[in-house]
């Protein structure tokens, strides 16, 4: 069941109701702790067993797939000190992007998005939480994009198991926004075959793919946008919590961000356009119509006003009672036929 956000009307600051589609029925946290020489990935059961893993020298990943438990907030809340106000933030699925700084830890919240069954375009809410020595991440269900990170984290290979917790973090936001290109590639894809639709063969199908494309432009800018916020604050702040050794790496996110952004915003430029192709498309072929009609009653008026003449119940008429009066009328009907057709391709109306 989806609750909504009008459910929390009245209710006091910090209340953890999820807001938001249940995903999954059962909370699963899963523990990757680990160093320069050693890694241990493990299922847990409680949040109580992970709190030993923040009193030790190594960095501890903490993923939660399941936000729709308040015990499970609660007990985080408890056992890691964080606020009941970003708890409450965890379980609203409807956040904006966003970082803020508690002190001892920053909280982020990014939109994930990826390609389930490799053609439906879904987005999930992500909240990460640095830390000293840990990072937890906080997700809607299970299934991310983060299976690249944690190969790296097992094979030990590259910078991720000689670094900080921040260095964890980075690769995580990182690891989400490069998967925007995976998507937009495909948005890129489909408008292509869109605007070929809209060039050959325009239908009424095709006018709700176009507004179906634009809504969906309006949802992937409306996770996008903030994050250029996100990045931001991540290379300003004056935290301990992140090393300035890692800014290099933020301001190359940075610059993903903005090509992503950039990109997307092309693409709603081509969606604007192809509404404005589909209303001439529609037009020129309405247009082609009535101009065939047209010819056709332009043709046949002179036609139909011979016949009407000779159609007159009049006792004495001209060529009347002419042995060849009936083929000569034919024979006019049919000079005036072929003079008129090759009017109309003289002057390129046909």
């Amino acid at each position: 069941m989806e609750q909504k956000k009008a459910s929390k009307f009245g209710t006091p600051p910090g209340t953890l109701i999820h807001i938001g589609k249940q995903k999954m029925e059962n909370v699963h946290i899963s523990v990757i702790d680990y160093n320069e020489t050693t890694i241990d990935e493990r299922e847990v059961s409680s949040v109580e067993e992970c709190k030993r893993y923040t009193e030790t020298s190594t960095v501890t990943w903490i993923n939660v797939d399941g936000i729709h438990d308040p015990v499970v907030m609660e007990d985080f809340g408890k056992y890691f000190g964080l606020h009941s106000l970003l708890l409450e933030d965890i379980m609203n699925t409807n956040q904006r992007p966003k970082a803020e700084d508690y002190g001892s830890y920053i909280y982020f919240v990014l939109k994930m998005i990826y390609l389930e069954n490799g053609e439906r375009i879904c987005d999930e809410q992500v909240s990460i939480i640095l830390g000293k020595n840990y990072v937890i991440t906080f997700q809607e269900r299970t299934g991310d994009v983060f299976d690249t990170i944690r190969q790296r984290l097992r094979n030990g290979k590259g910078r991720i198991r000689k670094s900080n917790a921040d260095y964890l973090a980075y690769a995580l936001v990182d690891s989400i926004i490069d998967h925007y290109f995976v998507i937009l590639e495909k948005v890129g894809d489909s408008l292509e075959d869109l605007e070929e639709e809209v060039v050959q063969n325009p239908t009424t199908q095709t006018l709700q793919n176009i507004h179906r494309m634009k809504r969906k432009m309006i949802g992937l800018r409306k996770s996008v946008w903030p994050l250029r916020e996100v990045i931001s604050f991540m290379e300003r702040s004056e935290t301990d919590l992140i090393d300035p050794s890692i800014d290099i790496y933020l301001r190359d996110v940075y610059d993903h961000t903005i090509q992503v952004i950039d990109t997307l915003e092309s693409y709603r430029d081509m969606v604007s356009g192809l509404l404005d192709i589909y209303l001439s498309s529609i037009s020129n072929k309405m247009n082609e119509v009535m101009k065939v009609l047209t010819i056709i009653a332009t043709i046949f008026i002179p036609l139909t006003f011979l016949a009407g003449i000779y159609g007159m119940n009049f006792a004495f008429m001209p060529e009347l009672q002419w042995k060849y009066g009936y083929f000569a009328v034919l024979f006019v009907m049919l000079v005036i036929f072929i003079g008129m057709i090759r009017y109309f391709k003289k002057r390129k109306w046909l």
